[in-house]
């Protein structure tokens, strides 16, 4: 077995060591003894959706989404759209999620269009989001609790076809008003998480990449167990912290 990984513009959208996500499914699936080939696709390079598995979008300013816009009007955004539909995975970190979205309007009422793969808006606000925050994934993303670091002035709202990829157990998630966090649309996972996201999230990093493996094999025996016992003490000791305030 092996799985085909596409980082998407990896030298723009790269805040807070997004790209240890990719580092961790690499590891993660080599350490199993599955095989795994990542390419990088930035602004300029054709993109070929049914050579990858995964596809990967970290996060960036809102100054560094608008420059992508016209390599994604160019053809990209048809591209990525056509994966998401046809079940691709997808993990987006928050510029990569408010990307996929419909369009992100500052707060001064400038929109930008997005992608428009997954049915959500991004409305930009004067004060930041920010801090490390818990989340509990829902059921179908394996019902386990995710830390991480947020920091987004957008508020983002799901449309009524996409799921919340989990609740908010402490910080702000999504809007800070409704207790979302992340949103979850066929095969796609997006997340407010930096930090990087997977290291820590060991249960989550694995869902993920099972999640791939049945999709390309239509079925897949789960993942064998790996010695996450650093892992764990991290995630676990941000939990605490977060619990006690």
């Amino acid at each position: 077995m092996e799985l085909n990984i596409c980082h998407l513009y990896p030298d723009i959208l790269n805040l807070y060591g997004d790209r240890g996500n990719i580092i961790t499914m690499k590891r993660r699936l080599e350490a199993r003894g599955i095989g795994v080939h990542i390419d990088e696709c930035s602004i300029g390079q054709p993109l070929d959706i049914d050579k990858y598995d995964i596809f990967f979008i970290g996060g960036g300013q809102d100054f560094e989404q608008e420059v992508l816009l016209r390599d994604l009007a160019a053809g990209k955004a048809r591209d990525i759209r056509t994966a998401v539909e046809e079940n691709k995975v997808f993990l987006a970190i928050c510029g990569g999620y408010q990307m996929l979205g419909q369009y992100y309007k500052t707060w001064d009422g400038n929109q930008l269009d997005f992608i428009g793969a997954i049915n959500i808006h991004t409305i930009g606000a004067k004060e930041r989001m920010i801090g490390n925050y818990m989340y509990r994934l829902t059921p179908e993303s394996s019902g386990s609790i995710v830390v991480g670091f947020e920091n987004h002035s957008g508020k983002t709202y799901l449309g009524a076809d996409v799921a919340p990829l989990g609740m908010v157990l402490k910080g702000y998630g999504n809007n800070g008003e409704d207790q979302t966090e992340g949103a979850r649309y066929k095969n796609v996972f997006a997340t407010y998480s930096h930090g990087s996201l997977l290291p820590k999230n060991p249960v989550l990093a694995d869902f993920i990449l099972q999640t791939a493996l049945r999709y390309k094999y239509g079925s897949a025996e789960p993942l064998s167990p790996l010695d996450d016992e650093i892992e764990n003490r991290a995630h676990d000791y941000m939990e605490e912290r977060l619990r006690k305030g």
